[in-house]
């Protein structure tokens, strides 16, 4: 069953930088009716930064909060749902410039959001995410070129992107469902891209070791409209 709309906007210039990880590291963050899903037998978690635009919820437009960048830590993982497989991602963390917007996504979906000081540079060629830890400026850049490409079904591009749903683990144990709605994107793949921040500070100590080196893989995606569907509770007994 599809939930009626909570959230509507476009997200541009979504760069993300996915690194292999082993399980010990995810495991424990599974939320309730879930499994990690994988791909080619390995598991990941991106890094992604992107600008959110021309935010509306319920279909209003909320002064100030229109326009901002997130960037976020994520897994992925399949949940059996009504007679079928649904595949999904988990955030580990999302950071966003606007404390308002963070407090709806944990009131709101049980997400862990936390509101910093953050900034963007968009050039041809190379797009730059940046968030403030303390008196510093930490950030992800990602280099490409060409055109962007629909990759095959089969690709780390298309697993990484072709993730619907998404899955919340509540304080309680239970689960929340919601689903994200988008068309498929094309993608340019980078020539360099990089990530610099104190992972245990921002993540913990779990994530320090796979996001230390370089990403298995990382790209551009183009984006689209996108429509967040309102959240269900997944029963415990499920």
């Amino acid at each position: 069953m599809t939930e009626g709309r909570f959230l509507t906007a476009r997200w541009e210039h979504l760069a993300m930088l996915n690194y292999e990880i082993d399980e010990a590291a995810l495991s424990a963050r599974v939320p309730h009716g879930c499994e990690l899903d994988r791909h080619a037998g390995r598991l990941f978690v991106s890094v992604v930064g992107f600008r959110f635009l021309d935010t509306r919820v319920l279909g209003i437009p909320v002064p100030f909060h229109r326009d901002f960048d997130e960037v976020n830590l994520r897994f992925y993982v399949r949940c059996k749902q009504e007679g079928e497989w649904r595949r999904g991602v988990v955030f580990v963390k999302e950071l966003v410039p606007r404390g308002a917007i963070a407090w709806v996504a944990r009131e709101l979906y049980g997400e862990n959001y936390e509101a910093r000081p953050m900034r963007h540079r968009l050039t041809p060629g190379e797009v730059t995410y940046e968030w403030q830890h303390g008196d510093t400026w930490e950030g992800l850049t990602l280099e490409y070129e060409g055109e962007p490409q629909v990759t095959p079904d089969d690709s780390e591009e298309t697993f990484i992107t072709e993730h619907y749903w998404g899955y919340a683990k509540q304080k309680d144990g239970g689960t929340v469902e919601y689903q994200v709605e988008h068309p498929r994107w094309r993608v340019w793949r980078a020539k360099q891209a990089s990530l610099k921040a104190d992972v245990t500070a921002l993540y913990g100590p779990e994530f320090a070791e796979a996001l230390s080196g370089a990403p298995s893989t990382a790209f551009l995606a183009d984006g689209s409209e996108i429509i967040v569907r309102k959240g269900r509770r997944i029963s415990l007994s499920d």
